[in-house]
């Protein structure tokens, strides 16, 4: 039987990726502070994105960091400092457009999964075995291609297929543009497209000129209606567009896929709702909606002639998307069972309540007899529940005095102690369960 397919979501920030992590993505693409092609998103400190990195392993998803963009001689030298700290983390792909990062990180990392970007316009099996000789294992192919064609590229390569479901469409051929360096001085290869199809211009019919139109602006994709095709065809992740979008859109547009993805799976597939599909276009949509091209090779219905711009939003549907993904980060149950005996170093055991074989026990210095006032149990609920940083949250049965402390009469420790106790704990925990 064929894997689930993935769905794949952008994040530009932290709130983006926390957000579509709750709205059920398997997996979040995103950016560090260099190399990506959306030079102009928030993107990620290097803290920021191993925080990331072992929440999504975490609750068994995955990130990869987009390294898409063409590079320097200079540049390329410093890509493998600038990775390794993620690949120690367990980064779960790289998404490439530039041969050269090609060679370097499969001679530098060799275990570390390559994608090949749609930047690179793969059209076929071709290219595709090409990359898959220098690494590649898997492809995004040029958004242009026809889903009978992705079929194809599928059954002569054997390598996984990462398709655009929903976003923007460029009017170019995946990575072949170069009308933003021309006119704008800003290489989309470089990560800082100025997006010059979406600006007006005037048709000429001999010495006529025509009003102002966008003869280059595309209509957005939004393939959820042929989300059966699209799994039937063989692919293995569904893309959604959009680093550059707010948290809202990453997170609104992830719950309605995961919606209709499973629905699929659990054999109660139906059309999408026209609710949903308001709900689509009210979160940053040009205009018209269209499939993109699955099922279509260009044509006047698939432009946005009189405006390029979103179709606007709904403030309710947003404040509504804030409210359920964007306040609070899902976090896993965990119950603690601490003892602190006079002579005896300090245990602390730390188990997930949805599955006690993920538990750690970790040891702290030995307890001494009081000097002056002996530690409380309040003191040591108190700080063995300051977990809120993490991705853990305290079982409410715990707090309700299950499982128990056993706390000698008589015995002190200190408050710093316990605290690291607790970060031992959770530490531990986070790589038990992130390789289970």
């Amino acid at each position: 039987m064929r894997q689930r397919v993935e769905l794949l979501a952008p994040a530009g920030s932290p709130e983006a990726f926390y957000g579509a992590m709750n709205a059920g993505a398997d997996a979040v693409y995103l950016a560090g502070t260099q190399f990506g092609a959306r030079a102009y998103a928030d993107n990620f400190t290097e803290e920021e994105l191993v925080k990331c990195l072992r929440y999504a392993h975490l609750f068994h998803k995955k990130v990869y960091l987009t390294v898409n963009t063409l590079m320097k001689e200079q540049e390329i030298e410093t890509l493998p400092a600038f990775l390794k700290p993620f690949v120690e983390e367990g980064l779960d792909g790289v998404i490439v457009q530039d041969l050269g990062v090609f060679q370097v990180l499969s001679e530098t990392f060799p275990s570390l999964p390559l994608h090949a970007s749609t930047q690179l316009s793969i059209m076929g099996a071709y290219g595709a075995n090409f990359l898959k000789k220098l690494g590649a294992v898997r492809i995004v192919p040029a958004r242009e291609l026809s889903l009978k064609e992705i079929r194809a590229l599928k059954q002569e390569t054997n390598l996984e297929i990462e398709c655009f479901i929903h976003g923007a469409i460029c009017y170019c051929y995946s990575g072949n543009c170069l009308f933003s360096s021309i006119l704008g001085g800003r290489s989309g290869n470089r990560g800082r497209c100025a997006q010059p199809c979406r600006l007006p211009y005037q048709i000429l019919d001999g010495d006529r000129r025509g009003k102002e139109c966008y003869p280059l602006s595309l209509k957005d994709m939004c393939a959820i209606e042929i989300l059966p095709e699209l799994i039937e065809a063989g692919i293995d992740s569904f893309k959604i567009e959009g680093r550059m979008k707010k948290p809202e859109y990453a997170a609104g547009v992830t719950a309605i896929y995961r919606k209709y993805i499973d629905l699929y799976y659990e054999g109660k597939w139906q059309a999408p709702s026209q609710e949903d599909l308001e709900k689509l276009s009210k979160l940053y949509v040009r205009s018209e909606r269209t499939t993109g091209y699955y099922h279509q090779q260009n044509g006047p219905e698939m432009i946005t002639l009189s405006s390029p711009a979103y179709s606007g939003s709904d403030e309710a549907l947003l404040e509504q998307i804030r409210r359920d993904y964007l306040q609070e980060k899902k976090k896993m149950p965990v119950r603690m069972k601490a003892e602190f005996s006079l002579g005896k170093p300090a245990t602390l055991t730390l188990t997930a309540s949805e599955n006690p074989a993920w538990s750690v026990k970790v040891w702290g210095e030995q307890v001494d007899a009081a000097r002056k006032a002996p530690i409380t149990l309040e003191n040591v609920v108190s700080q063995l529940s300051k977990i809120g940083d993490s991705a853990f949250l305290l079982d409410p049965k715990w707090q309700k005095g299950e499982p128990q402390i056993y706390l000698e009469d008589g015995v002190f420790y200190p408050l710093k102690s316990i605290n690291e106790l607790r970060r031992q704990a959770i530490h531990q925990l986070e790589e038990v369960i992130s390789r289970g």
